[in-house]
Parts: C-alpha cells; sequence; structure tokens
C-alpha cells in the first residue's frame, strides 16, 4: 500500500497540466490520485512498455524522461515523442490492451501505476475526467503529427530547435522551465534519433543554435537566449498543444 501523500505527489504533474486546459476540481483531483497502485523508480535505458505484450496498467511519469519508439530490423531507431513529467505514457493501452511500439526511459524514472480496473471505474464514473484523459490522449496524436510534419518537411536546423522549444513549453506547463532554463539529459545520439538525422548532422546544428546565440545545450542543461528568434527558425507554433483553457 502506498500512502496518500504519495498518490498525491505523483499526480501533481498529471493535475497541472489539466488545469491549464480546463477546470479541475480539488474532488476530481482526488479520484486522480486514487487511480495510483503503485510509484516504482527505474533506471535509466529501461524498457518501461515492449511492444505487442499484453497490458492491463497504464503508467504515468512522476520524474524523469522517457521516449516512445520504433526499431527497424537494422537496429536503427526512431523516436516518436518525448514525455515529460505527468504525462500518461501509454494510456491508450487502457482500450488498446497493447501497444505497437516500445516505450523506454531516457533518464532514470519514477511511474505510477494505474491499473486498468481503477481506470475502468473512474472513466464510467466521472464523465468530465474520462473526457479530460481522452483529451490527453488526442493531445498525443496532436503532438506526433507535428513530429511526422518535422520529419518529412523541416530542414533540419528547425528540426532541432522545434524539439527544444516544445520542451520549453511543456516542462513551464509542470514548472520544470523558468526563464528559458531546463534540463533536458539526452545525447547527441538521442537527438538525432528524435529529429531523424545523424549525430554528426545534430552536432554541427547545434553548434550553429549557439553561434547564433539562440541556444546552448550542454551537458544536459539547456539555455535559450532568444527565444523569439529560436521560435522563427524552428517556425514553432504551440497551437498543436492546445493550451488555451476551455470546458472539455
Amino acid at each position: 500500500m502506498i500512502s496518500d501523500d504519495v498518490r498525491d505527489e505523483s499526480t501533481t504533474g498529471l493535475i497541472r497540466k489539466l488545469r491549464v486546459r480546463d477546470s479541475l476540481s480539488s474532488e476530481e483531483a482526488g479520484v486522480l490520485a486514487g487511480m495510483v497502485a503503485d510509484v516504482r523508480n527505474f533506471p535509466a535505458d529501461a524498457l518501461l512498455v515492449p511492444s505487442n505484450v499484453p497490458l492491463d496498467q497504464c503508467v504515468l511519469l512522476v520524474d524523469g524522461m522517457v521516449c516512445r519508439y520504433k526499431d527497424l530490423d537494422t537496429g536503427q531507431r526512431q523516436i516518436l515523442e518525448l514525455h515529460v513529467p505527468g504525462d500518461f505514457v501509454d494510456l491508450h493501452s487502457f482500450v488498446l490492451k497493447r501497444l505497437e511500439h516500445n516505450i523506454a526511459s531516457l533518464t532514470p524514472v519514477r511511474m505510477a501505476i494505474v491499473p486498468h480496473a481503477r481506470m475502468k471505474e473512474v472513466t464510467e464514473r466521472h464523465p468530465h475526467l474520462a473526457r479530460m484523459l481522452w483529451f490527453s490522449t488526442l493531445l498525443d496524436a496532436a503532438i506526433n503529427r507535428e513530429w511526422i510534419l518535422s520529419m518529412g518537411r523541416r530542414s533540419a536546423i528547425a528540426r532541432v530547435a522545434h524539439i527544444f522549444c516544445e520542451v520549453r513549453v511543456r516542462l513551464e506547463l509542470v514548472g520544470l522551465c523558468a526563464d528559458g532554463r531546463y534540463t533536458l539529459p539526452l545525447t547527441q545520439i538521442d537527438l538525432a534519433d528524435a529529429s531523424g538525422l545523424t549525430p554528426v548532422h545534430v552536432n554541427r546544428m547545434l553548434r550553429k543554435l549557439r553561434d547564433d546565440r539562440l541556444l546552448t545545450f550542454r551537458g544536459g542543461d539547456v539555455i535559450i537566449h532568444d527565444r523569439e528568434k529560436l521560435e522563427r527558425v524552428a517556425e514553432f507554433k504551440p497551437d498543436y498543444l492546445f493550451l488555451e483553457r476551455r470546458p472539455r
């Protein structure tokens, strides 16, 4: 059994994100916290949710960073989305019952475990929360479409810059970015797998962003020097993140 304090802490990021988009009562926040059956720690580079394995639980990221990815038979990996604290990383498994892709930790992570049985109870008894959780899965789909656009049509410099712009906004929502500074503990190989570029090409793009005084990325720390210019280079428009507060 886990304590109520641990449950409340584990859903803080999720509730902050949802309250940006709609009102959420204290009672509803308590219901979300009550879904959590356990909180577990995992090391970096752990396969958290393997593809095509039957699932009976969802996992909510409490601390750290994870990614969705698929790989080819050659071992080449394509990162499909990054997840930050407050994200359900496999909420759609509640309906699909398995994933067709993998989810792995990029850093040491803490995950809240939500059994599908509890998810079913909440969605049947609390229609507003059901809509908010549905919104979360639709938001993931919108982010995925934006990443497809980046990979298919944006320039190399725009692809890399776009990742930094998006992560800044998503971390700000959960209080993990201030004044354009945040932690992004990814390697250049990770960034290459997320942008569809080679590590050498990513290195050149990071150097150009630094030389143009737009952004510095060193040792996992990000400093955005000129947000407006960086967003112009990235062609970043946050409308796909649905940040407006509206009844859902």
